[in-house]
Formats: C-alpha cells, structure tokens, sequence
C-alpha cells in the first residue's frame, strides 16, 4: 500500500463501478469528507432485513465514532457485524441541457467494518467530548460535567477506517455534444451550508448571550 492510501482498490465491496475516475482511496480525501460531513447513514442487517439509520459521527483519528442510544436495535446487534457507513456532503445541483443530464456536485464516503463498542469509561468520555466539541468547538469547557450515568446511557462505537472509498463529483454539466447549440440556461447552483441566528431557549435566563463560540460559529460560511 502506498502512503496516503487506504489501498482499497482492489476491494470488491468497496471499488467504485460507476464512473471510476470519480472514485477516490486516498486516506487524506476520505478524511476531509468524514470531516466535512455531520450525519452518517449506518446500515446493518437486522433479522434478515436491511436497516439503516441516520446517527452523529465524529472522525478520531483511523476511526469513526458512532453515537447512540443502547436500546437502539442497530447498536445491539452491531458487535460481531459487519455494518455500511455512508456520508455525504453536497456541494451543488447541476444543471444541464437536457433533463438526462442533471447532476449534483458533490463528496460522498462508504466504509465497510465491524465497529467496536467503546466500554472504558474514561475513552467513552473522552469520544463524547468529541462530539460536543465536533459541533460547537470550545463548547465542552462550558457545560457542566457529564455525570457517570450519562455516559453509561450512551452507546459509543468505533469503526476502522481501513475499508473505505470515496467518490467525488465537481465541474460544470456534461451535455451531447449537439446539445450545446440549445439556448437554455446551463451550469452550476452552488449549495452552501450555513448557519442561522440563534434562537434562544425560552427557558433561558435573562442576561446570558451566545458566547464568542458560538458566535464565531454562526459566522462561518460553508460549514
């Protein structure tokens, strides 16, 4: 394997088909997309039939972690089973000339394993502190302290980055060749994902204000 790869080329369950030269097995792209993206789709097989379930993901490392609940069905059967992650984020619609050729832009990831439950209170801890800090940085220091019983009623898996592909889509519509003399409007309609104004609770005492956080958070442009 070469570095920066995640050598799945050659894997079966994993090779992209359909328009290979979209595919991407470079550890730094897959990275980028487990980064970029918040909500990951977790299919499993469940008493013969197929399941999937959105949860939040946060990348640590060669790993993704999966949050939930331990009542969930997906995370009791999960240990010992294999499960499918896929991830994506999308960048833009793209519009052609003729309807055939519509598209989107986008950064998609699928990875293939069997997650490991994180039992050890202190690196279960740990990975819920990540998640907090995965949606608003900083914002852990200013909560107060996770009790035993939190953590213990939270579900915590982790899932090896070896086996995972990544395919992209970026550029204008690719039309036939004879459609380009049609007079229609064609091109790109960027997607952008930003954040609105907060919304305080109504519960929320008087006086207290989003901290600088927070505030940095909702002025960023294409979280």
């Amino acid at each position: 394997m070469e570095p920066g790869t995640s050598g799945e080329e050659n894997d079966e369950d994993l090779r992209v088909r359909r328009l290979p030269t979209r595919a991407s097995y470079d550890r730094e792209v897959i990275d980028a997309i487990a980064d970029a993206a918040l909500v990951a789709h977790v299919g499993a097989v469940r008493d013969g039939v197929p399941l999937v379930i959105p949860m939040f993901c946060v990348r640590d490392g060669d790993h993704l972690l999966l949050h939930g609940a331990p009542a969930a069905g997906l995370f009791r059967r999960a240990a010992g089973s294999t499960v499918c992650v896929e991830m994506t984020v999308l960048d833009g619609l793209v519009l052609a000339r003729s309807a055939f050729h519509h598209s989107m832009n986008y950064r998609s990831l699928v990875v293939i394993g069997e997650p490991e439950s994180v039992t050890d209170p202190e690196e279960k801890e740990r990975a819920l502190e990540m998640f907090v800090e995965r949606l608003v940085p900083g914002r852990q220091g200013q909560l107060r302290p996770t009790t035993t019983k939190e953590i213990q009623g939270t579900t915590v898996f982790r899932l090896s980055l070896d086996r995972a592909s990544a395919k992209i889509r970026t550029g204008p519509p690719v039309d036939d060749e004879e459609d380009y003399a049609f007079d229609v409007w064609a091109g790109v309609i960027p997607v952008e994902r930003n954040f609105g104004s907060p919304i305080d609770d109504p519960r929320l005492h008087s006086g207290v204000t989003p901290a600088d956080n927070i505030r940095r958070l909702v002025e960023r442009r294409d979280v």
